[in-house]
């Protein structure tokens, strides 16, 4: 049972008027703006005592923008606790301006480029790719991984060649959930977690079956083997919101990953639900 407040380690918030979001134009029910109010009346009667938003793949070339803008308003509403910008991490060391330019900023933690959009499958092993990954820990950021299941091999690759960033594994690794495959991304997900570097969010998976018929007896392998793997210490809740709209409402997910982990002490749930996510991304609350 949650009976604390919750911090929710990914939200995107959109301001509609201010950015492009190309990638929605198929999702007509994503087109207006998303706050931290309307977060907070999709999660009643629970509380969401702060959130960490997660870039939300802006046209380019506005993530700059974007990362200045969340923390603005982290300024102003105690809500947004830290932010994972974007950074076109293909760029090499020629990034690394704009890398000190987003770790300046007060809110942002981590960074994102979102992998699953990229068409090359060796995308990530590129030498510049690499290079402006390791150059993450310079300054204190960690990466965070939004990958399709096929694209796991390459990505623990990725991770293996990089040990001294802290990588958040989105949305357990997006598993074949609708066509019901649960190899190789099990193996994949125990050599994950075999890498002390690696923290898991347990998100996004309702959009990974099928957005319409999807029952919680259905994600309970996925979440059962992530639990597993990671154990309590390194899951951290997340919500995906507003995506996760597409395949059913906030409370949806929340009580399903809160009935998949009813075994769980009050002490762990805590840690899912909240203090891994301050953990992983050295939030002050």
């Amino acid at each position: 049972m949650i009976d604390f407040p919750i911090i929710d380690s990914h939200i995107h918030l959109l301001d509609q008027k201010r950015f492009g979001y190309a990638w929605a134009s198929g999702a007509p029910a994503l087109k207006r703006d998303w706050t931290p109010d309307d977060l907070a009346g999709a999660a009643k009667p629970f509380e969401i005592e702060g959130l960490v938003f997660v870039e939300v793949d802006v046209d380019t070339p506005q993530y700059l923008d974007e990362a200045a803008w969340v923390d603005e308003l982290a300024k102003r509403d105690r809500r947004v606790l830290g932010a994972v910008a974007c950074l076109p991490l293909e760029k090499g060391a020629a990034i690394e301006p704009e890398m000190a330019r987003i770790a300046g900023l007060k809110s942002v933690r981590g960074v994102r480029r979102l992998i699953q959009n990229l068409p090359d499958p060796d995308y990530v092993l590129k030498p510049g790719f690499l290079e402006a990954m390791r150059l993450l820990p310079k300054y204190n950021l960690s990466f965070d991984i939004c990958v399709f299941h096929p694209q796991l091999p390459n990505t623990l690759k990725m991770m293996r060649l990089c040990p001294e960033v802290a990588f958040v594994l989105d949305h357990i690794g997006k598993p074949g959930i609708k066509a019901g495959l649960a190899d190789p991304w099990r193996a994949h997900i125990r050599e994950m977690a075999a890498l002390p570097n690696v923290v898991c969010k347990l998100s996004g998976l309702t959009t990974e079956a099928d957005p319409k018929s999807w029952t919680r007896e259905q994600l309970r392998p996925c979440i059962d083997h992530v639990v597993e793997c990671f154990g309590p210490d390194r899951i951290l809740y997340g919500g995906d919101w507003p995506v996760s709209e597409l395949a059913g409402s906030y409370l949806q997910w929340l009580m399903t990953l809160d009935w998949a982990t009813a075994g769980f002490s009050s002490a762990d749930k805590r840690k899912l639900f909240r203090d891994n996510a301050v953990k992983a991304y050295r939030l002050s609350v």
